[in-house]
């Protein structure tokens, strides 16, 4: 999806920085397994202010809203249903200059935990698939929440003594299976936890554990600076994103030999570019989230797979094969 070499261009001459524009869709702060959306989306598009303004005008001028600032939900309303399918087709106004990286607030959570207490990335793929079939509806969701609770940095009541709690009555309730005996490891784990409260209490980390926007944006960076070329990051404002915040993305980014030259934040509303990306993270959200829950369009899910990163976060593999474009990057 990276930009090739302007025509003209000589072999081995320094390559022009490509400027990528950027914004979210399901953000929630921490509450990731209670909050208003179960998917997060992080958008990003290559084009010319000019393609974008023009992309805005187009939608403005078929849907016809009288709104001052269109967002996703403007395009996925039924009534607009023919609008939100010209802006993904192939021969639309963002098809090859758009990727959104997508997700799953759940299994976001049992990652960051199982990985934080045990360092055991596979444990959490098992104990994701595995826990809702084992423990039934009400005890995965305490689970859960027992989780995000553990992971927040200003949660309410004693989150450790809640955490191993719930764990301890699951893994007790249903022996032997393989998502109780990952709770049995997690066991051992309370100094570990107790550790990370400390901390927590000490001040917010910089890096809050549950925060999906800080590594979206690294995985941004590489999927547009996959052919050596660098790229600058144009993102819509957020309170997160911080000046020392913005610093450990860059030097992130290039500990892993990503491209990144930089982030510079704009207000949405001032670059059609970054109002493009708005629509694409709020449209491809809404799409992942019907696709998880059972509601699924399939076309419009077939219109997404392009733009979707294939190194989405996922728990569930059906879904994984759904969404993903397994040759797209």
């Amino acid at each position: 999806m990276s930009g090739n070499l302007a025509d003209g261009e000589r072999a081995g001459a320094a390559r022009p920085c490509l400027e990528i524009a950027c914004d979210e869709s399901g953000s929630d702060g921490e509450n990731l397994t209670g909050g208003n959306t179960d998917v997060f989306a992080h958008a990003s598009v290559s084009l010319s202010v000019t393609a974008a303004a023009a992309a805005v005008r187009e939608t403005r001028d078929r849907i016809r809203s009288p709104a001052e600032e269109y967002k996703a939900n403007h395009l996925l309303r039924e009534k607009h249903r023919a609008v939100l399918e010209w802006l993904l087709a192939t021969d639309g106004p963002i098809h090859g200059r758009a990727r959104v990286h997508l997700m799953e607030k759940t299994y976001f959570v049992v990652d960051r935990a199982v990985s934080l207490l045990l360092d055991d990335p596979e444990g959490a793929v098992t104990l994701f698939r595995e826990g809702r079939r084992t423990f039934g509806e009400e005890g995965w969701r305490a689970f859960l929440d027992a989780a995000n609770r553990l992971l927040r940095v200003r949660p309410n009541g004693d989150p450790v003594e809640i955490f191993y709690g719930t764990a301890d009555s699951l893994a007790r309730a249903h022996p032997g299976t393989d998502a109780a005996r990952i709770l049995e490891r997690l066991a051992a784990t309370r100094p570990r936890a107790e550790s990370y409260r400390a901390g927590c209490a000490d001040g917010p980390p910089l890096i809050p554990v549950l925060n999906p926007l800080l590594p979206a944006i690294v995985r941004t960076a590489a999927l547009w600076s996959g052919d050596g070329r660098p790229v600058t990051l144009v993102h819509d404002r957020q309170n997160m994103l911080t000046p020392d915040r913005i610093a450990w993305i860059e030097q992130t980014a290039r500990r892993a030999g990503v491209g990144l030259a930089g982030v510079r934040l704009v207000v949405a509303r001032d670059d059609a570019r970054v109002q493009v990306a708005d629509f694409l993270a709020g449209i491809a959200r809404k799409i992942a989230s019907d696709e998880l829950n059972g509601r699924a369009d399939p076309a419009l899910t077939a219109l997404l797979r392009p733009y979707v990163d294939p190194a989405s976060v996922w728990g569930d593999a059906r879904s994984r094969a759904l969404l993903a474009d397994p040759v797209a990057g």
